[in-house]
């Protein structure tokens, strides 16, 4: 495997800020290389760090959703803010907290003059002015991180340093959006033991909750190798164990298991783009996505295993935003051909039922489940806002990722004993959450839609919001699907009679989305009104003229009202809404605007405009990775779709694009799509069937549909369907 890339990250000199390091991770342990007062240091995080102390305003059985209508029908929604959403913006916990850093000095090596990230490999590289050298990566398997420096003097060596849990005088709390100063946990500052070419860090958190930082090292002449490891209580690794382990294996064997790891996983899927830039971005966020997921970790939080290394909590606690954020953070992963890293969140969410029934049954006094829309580590709820943070439907977007795991996988077992059984008690919950109005049309006595009116009184609609009727409509319209695949024939008729019961989408004069009767705002940062294109596709392009107009008069209108108020994931998330309305150039400046605007040095998504351009008036720096993980998504869609049943190859591509191709991109029903047009003209195109079945293609060419039925481990080519003249 060639070892470099154009895309690979390459610097001269070593970042003086920590969000524009180099990223390296697993989806357990992570590490951001940059340098700080003359020291190179490697910022140490792991996923499980969590301080888990409960939320004050959960344990009084008074305060459940009807107590907040009652407060809504009263207008006097002040006790509502105060008791739900002042807390989670004035308390530093729960929230996910730092590891440590490891620090080298570099008073003996000089400058550094190259600094590389190979992708491909997942290694970071380094050179220095005196010759020294480093080679690190973090394991792909392990919880470790290995380094190896050569030309190196004896006097070099690691240290340690502690997040400052103590001092005289917390920083004043500049919000969420900020973090607070992590002093305001209140912890004792743990210790560091120190032994020959070893370093054990041990810090006490909340409530019994403990981690280590483990280091040790050996050298050979000029040479010095060694480990990093941290470890969690909430988990069985052991930090200091497992670092002694990888010294008795060696460098060797765990580097090639390293590299085993990311051959297969590039080898998952390709795309080659004629934008350098875009490429880039796009090559970066997928190696982004192998570094934070794996089937058994934890789900994508805010900033996964890249925590704030500033002395402050991460932005919003690092928690886990469901109303937006933990969902985009996996778009890319199905079309990108990585299921199996997909995994980690649907099994947590399976894992978790248990707490969110006792949510559901405690907040809303109502069966089946639903989930909160911002919670800890253990799928607690934290509050905010909480016409989002604890949403009525919430769970059907979450349930979505059951829905699509099975949808392109085409696994039957899954569907039967995860995604049904899961969609069904989301299903549930809303059944019972629903009434029926005299017309017999079902709906919420008071409905939300995220950004709207922020967290004020107006924020709550007397009808359905176009948000919560589409994710209704979803959980309804998928759980009848999955019922009839499973031949409960009862069960899904009966799912189908509740969608029935829905109204239809509420459109402006000009057949737009809106947020709510009475309510047009096209402005905000969250599409919550086009949710019913994106990422639901109860609404798609292919459904007809009708479908058309509402896409593109929805989108029109959104642009009409200005960028001023979207953030960076608002641009990733246009795209992919232009991607399926099957207008690449409005696709394509979405994504330029995206990567000049809200992107730091490496890669990473910021969530303020960054240009000085003025495209949006929100400057915050605060680094989120939901709308690196939509980009990619957006990337996907502009070159394969598949939706109701059909699959269309280029949908999307810019009018100066001549030349594109991608390999095994997944198509719903478990096909691996790969297609290459040279000067406007398809030359590849090649299906292969995981699982058998029909498979429908639409001509790129014609757009007529073409039909076959496929076995298992069939591959075949379609060249000639993309001719004018195909039959």
């Amino acid at each position: 495997m060639e070892e470099r890339s154009i895309s690979d990250l390459s610097f001269d000199s070593l970042s003086k800020k920590w969000d524009e390091g180099i990223p390296l991770g697993n989806g357990v342990v992570g590490a951001v290389l940059w340098q700080k007062d003359g020291n190179l240091r490697f910022s140490l995080d792991r996923t499980d760090l969590w301080d888990l102390r409960p939320m004050p305003y959960f344990d009084d059985p008074q305060y459940t959703f009807e107590w907040v209508k009652e407060h809504i029908r009263a207008k006097n929604y002040k006790p509502v803010q105060e008791h739900f959403d002042k807390p989670y913006d004035q308390l530093a916990a729960p929230s996910k907290i730092p590891g440590a850093a490891l620090e080298f000095s570099l008073k003996s090596l000089g400058a550094p003059t190259k600094v590389r990230l190979l992708l491909k490999t997942a290694v970071c590289e380094m050179k220095w002015d005196h010759g020294a050298t480093l080679k690190t990566f973090v394991s792909a398997t392990k919880p470790i991180g290995w380094f190896l420096f050569e030309n190196v003097p004896s006097s070099f060596v690691p240290r340690i340093i502690m997040p400052q849990y103590e001092k005289d005088k917390a920083e004043k709390n500049s919000g969420p959006a900020g973090g607070q100063d992590i002093v305001k946990l209140g912890y004792s500052q743990g210790s560091v033991r120190v032994e020959a070419n070893s370093l054990v860090y041990r810090q006490k958190g909340y409530g019994g909750f403990v981690y280590e930082v483990a280091v040790k090292w050996k050298r050979f002449g000029k040479s010095l190798y060694g480990i990093w490891s941290i470890s969690s209580s909430l988990s069985k690794d052991n930090a200091e164990q497992d670092a002694i382990s990888a010294l008795k294996r060696g460098f060797g064997i765990d580097f090639n298991e390293h590299l085993k790891f990311w051959r297969n996983y590039w080898a998952a899927s390709t795309v080659s783009l004629p934008d350098q830039e875009l490429q880039k971005q796009y090559d970066n966020d997928m190696y982004k996505l192998g570094s934070v997921t794996r089937s058994y970790g934890y789900p994508i939080s805010l900033q996964s295993v890249w925590t704030a290394d500033n002395g402050h909590l991460p932005p919003w606690k690092g928690d886990f935003h469901h109303d937006m954020n933990t969902e985009m953070s996996y778009w890319s992963a199905f079309e990108g051909n990585h299921l199996k890293e997909a995994m980690g969140f649907v099994n947590t969410l399976w894992n978790q039922q248990d707490v969110y029934k006792k949510y559901t049954q405690q907040y809303f006094g109502k069966g089946g489940m639903n989930i909160p829309g911002v919670c800890s580590l253990t799928g607690e709820p934290l509050g905010g806002w909480i016409q989002y943070a604890m949403s009525q439907t919430i769970g059907a977007w979450l349930a979505q990722q059951f829905y699509l795991q099975w949808k392109y996988s085409s696994d039957d077992v899954f569907l039967k004993t995860r995604a049904y059984p899961f969609m069904k008690e989301v299903a549930t919950f809303l059944e019972q959450q629903t009434c029926v109005n005299p017309d017999g049309r079902r709906t919420f006595e008071f409905s939300s839609s995220p950004a709207t009116h922020r967290n004020e009184l107006e924020a709550w609609f007397p009808k359905f919001t176009n948000y919560d009727l589409a994710l209704t409509k979803f959980a309804f319209s998928a759980s009848s699907e999955m019922a009839n695949k499973l031949s409960l024939k009862n069960e899904a008729k009966h799912w189908k009679s509740l969608e029935n019961q829905l109204p239809n989408f509420i459109l402006d004069e000009d057949s737009a989305l809106i947020v709510a009767e009475g309510c047009s705002d096209f402005s905000y940062y969250h599409f919550s009104t086009a949710l019913a294109i994106c990422p639901l596709g109860l609404i798609n392009w292919s459904d007809g003229p009708q479908s058309q107009k509402i896409i593109r008069s929805t989108l029109d209108k959104c642009w009409k009202a200005g960028t001023k108020r979207w953030w960076g994931a608002t641009f990733a998330w246009m795209a992919n809404l232009e991607a399926l309305a099957r207008n690449g150039d409005k696709a394509y400046e979405a994504l330029k605007t995206f990567t000049k605007c809200f992107v730091s040095p490496n890669t990473f998504h910021l969530d303020g405009d960054q240009s000085g351009t003025g495209v949006s008036d929100y400057t915050d720096r605060s680094f989120t990775l939901e709308g690196n993980f939509a980009f990619a998504s957006a990337i996907h869609k502009m070159l394969m779709q598949s939706h109701n049943g059909t699959v269309y190859i280029f949908p999307a591509i810019p009018s100066s694009w001549s030349n594109v191709s991608f390999r095994n991109l997944r198509a719903e029903g478990a096909f691996l799509i790969s297609a290459e047009m040279r000067d406007r003209r398809i030359v590849d195109l090649q299906v292969y069937s995981e699982k058998g079945g029909a498979f429908s293609i639409a001509s790129p060419v014609t757009g007529k549909v073409f039909k076959y039925m496929m076995k298992r481990g069939e591959s075949k080519s379609l060249i000639d369907i993309c001719s004018s003249k195909s039959n």
